[in-house]
């Protein structure tokens, strides 16, 4: 299943702005919400990475989620990431918590997502939700 097949999980959910966070350097699903016609921007602390989405057509930004600029996130309305390394999990569900906004995650296959999120598949993908209509 190819990763892109998120984009389409977070199209039929996602009615506004979506924020990937910790991009990194994989840039398909980001890609994949704009050519749908999402309004999509990505986030990570590497300026490298951020500066290759922006080549690639992406609106990008620097932030670390450990202490994330809010105002770069004040119109979104749910955000998401793509394989995090595990220790920036809970700073996104955090981040998610403190938006507002419903959080997705899709993770490498052996991570381990808080309790509180939900499992959801996905055409055989494994995804991770939050909403904040869970608490």
């Amino acid at each position: 299943m190819p990763i892109e097949d998120f984009a389409y999980y977070l199209k039929e959910r996602i009615n506004g702005r979506i924020a990937e966070i910790g991009v990194g350097f994989n840039f398909k699903v980001a890609l994949k919400l704009k050519e749908l016609g999402l309004d999509v921007f990505v986030v990570d602390w590497n300026s490298k990475a951020v500066e290759k989405a922006r080549e690639l057509g992406l609106k990008a930004y620097v932030d670390d989620v450990f202490k994330p600029n809010l105002s770069l996130y004040s119109e979104v309305s749910a955000i998401y990431s793509v394989r995090p390394t595990p220790e920036i999990v809970k700073p996104i569900l955090e981040l998610g918590r403190k938006l507002h906004v419903p959080v997705y995650i899709l993770p490498f296959s052996l991570d381990e997502m808080p309790k509180e999120m939900k499992l959801e598949n996905y055409k055989g993908m494994a995804i991770y939700k939050w909403n904040t209509k869970d608490i």
